[in-house]
């Protein structure tokens, strides 16, 4: 039953997208599609789609709401033919887009790509051509499609994206070909391709949980990544490098790691996601910055937005927030860093003895015990943690 539902939500996912993008043969040859599969299992509503299918006839308009110029042939995103759904997502950001925050390693070895596109005659003038594959490679929330996305809008191109959810065709051996479809068009054009969640389509063919149709598209990665044209660039993200085969990571020209942000990476955050509201809370910064040390940057950015719509909408004061963030994350932490956190409370804030213990969990002869020795030492320990 469950199963059911969630393949259901999925199509309704699915019409929504396809009505939001004004493409209205494209909805109903979908939802022609959603009454042969619910005949048996939802007659009703296969019969209510139906009734609206004949009783709304094709617009030659095309779109839901106006006519828009015909794109010429080169511009026309590749579909699945069963589904409709395009296959990439399309970005088109300005050159203007923020920097997403990255160390000085990550930031240096993505700068000189970028000037290596910017100068191929100069590289090609000496027999050279410039980097066309990368692949990133980290946790969730470290920024790898925001760094996606600032790169093609440093080089002034558009980022497509494979959509796996429409790559991925029910029929055997269409996935193969959506592939092909969605590569062939963006070699066609100066862009930035991103396969996102690369390891869910090219996992190690050594594999035996996985079926032949997933292995035979491993094959087709490889090919592709081989034939991609040096006039744009292609990468990759994943999240599980140990899945992917290792043929593909030799296709790559480069491997850019994302890490979980070192402190000062992660006070640098703050400061920026806080914004206009740096002056509200900058003396909590230290406290902050601390109870966040191995969190990825986008959880990050959600806890401090949270704590800015509340103080906004005047739900609660600034000091109410952080404690009830601060309770909340000694919960998680061992008992050693809930007594770097309750002397650093004790140290950097107007909190009593009592309150920090309230907070923290550590008893107050414990707290006035490390309080007693210098921050370096508490320094020192959150550190090594950050490296750990």
């Amino acid at each position: 039953m469950l199963g059911e539902m969630n393949d259901m939500n999925e199509d309704l996912a699915q019409v929504i997208r396809l009505a939001l993008g004004e493409q209205t043969e494209d909805v109903r040859l979908f939802v022609a599609r959603l009454v042969r599969k619910y005949r048996n299992t939802a007659p009703a509503l296969a019969e209510q789609m139906d009734l609206y299918l004949r009783t709304k006839p094709p617009r030659t308009s095309g779109p839901l709401r106006k006519a828009v110029s015909p794109k010429s042939p080169d511009q026309i995103l590749p579909v699945d033919d069963e589904s409709r759904l395009s296959l990439l997502k399309v970005f088109k950001d300005g050159a203007d887009r923020e920097q997403p925050l990255l160390s000085s390693e990550l930031e240096e070895k993505l700068n000189q790509l970028i000037q290596e596109r910017r100068q191929t005659e100069r590289l090609a003038s000496l027999g050279l051509n410039p980097t066309r594959s990368a692949i990133f490679v980290g946790p969730p929330g470290v920024g790898k499609t925001l760094t996606a996305r600032w790169v093609a809008a440093q080089l002034g191109v558009p980022l497509y994206v494979l959509d796996l959810t429409a790559v991925m065709s029910s029929l055997l051996g269409r996935s193969g070909g959506n592939i092909r479809a969605a590569l062939d068009f963006a070699k066609r054009n100066t862009c930035v391709l991103l396969l996102d969640e690369i390891d869910a389509i090219a996992k190690r063919r050594s594999d035996d949980t996985d079926v032949g149709e997933l292995k035979r598209l491993v094959t087709v990665i490889l090919q592709e990544v081989d034939e991609w044209p040096a006039t744009g660039v292609l990468l990759a993200a994943t999240n599980h490098p140990e899945l992917i085969d290792p043929a593909l990571w030799r296709r790559f020209d480069l491997t850019i790691e994302f890490k979980v942000p070192d402190a000062a990476s992660v006070k640098d955050a703050v400061k920026q996601f806080l914004g206009p509201d740096f002056a509200l809370f900058g003396r909590w910064i230290d406290i902050l910055t601390f109870a966040f040390n191995g969190q990825s940057f986008s959880d990050i950015e959600r806890e401090i937005q949270r704590f800015r719509r509340a103080v906004a909408l005047s739900a609660t004061s600034d000091a109410d927030l952080i404690e009830d963030f601060i309770k909340s994350r000694a919960l998680a932490l061992d008992r050693q860093a809930r007594i770097d956190l309750a002397v650093l409370l004790a140290k950097r804030t107007r909190l009593s003895q009592h309150s920090v213990s309230d907070i923290t969990g550590v008893s107050r002869d414990t707290i006035r015990k490390y309080s007693a020795g210098p921050l370096t030492a508490l320094k020192k320990a959150a550190q090594g943690r950050s490296e750990a």
